[in-house]
């Protein structure tokens, strides 16, 4: 199962990096597990969850054009809830001054 998650921002820098380099990230039970690898796009990250009951992963893509932040929630067996939830909780207490709109779209 896949979900996209659209994070809408006020201007400014990305908010892909701003995740990539928060060192609490880890307090909300996800980690970055790479980023910047040679021959993909820039500005994309992997991140997944760390707790035992919550699977999957989220891929990251930054638009500076548009100020918005895409994600793609990847699982397997589609128990994506719990990720979304912990990421979601995340975004909401890290940058809620930055975030505009969040849009869960289902896939």
């Amino acid at each position: 199962m896949q979900v996209i998650i659209q994070v809408v921002c006020s201007k400014g820098l990305s908010l892909r990096q701003a995740i990539v380099r928060d060192e609490k990230l880890e307090l909300f039970g996800l980690v970055v597990s790479e980023h910047k690898r040679q021959g993909r796009a820039h500005g994309w990250a992997k991140v997944h969850s760390t707790a035992n009951d919550s699977r999957g992963a989220l891929n990251l893509e930054w638009d500076s054009t548009t100020n918005v932040l895409l994600c793609r929630v990847v699982t397997k067996g589609g128990a994506s809830k719990l990720i979304i939830g912990d990421f979601v909780n995340y975004l909401m207490r890290r940058f809620r001054r930055r975030i505009t709109a969040i849009n869960i779209l289902p896939g």
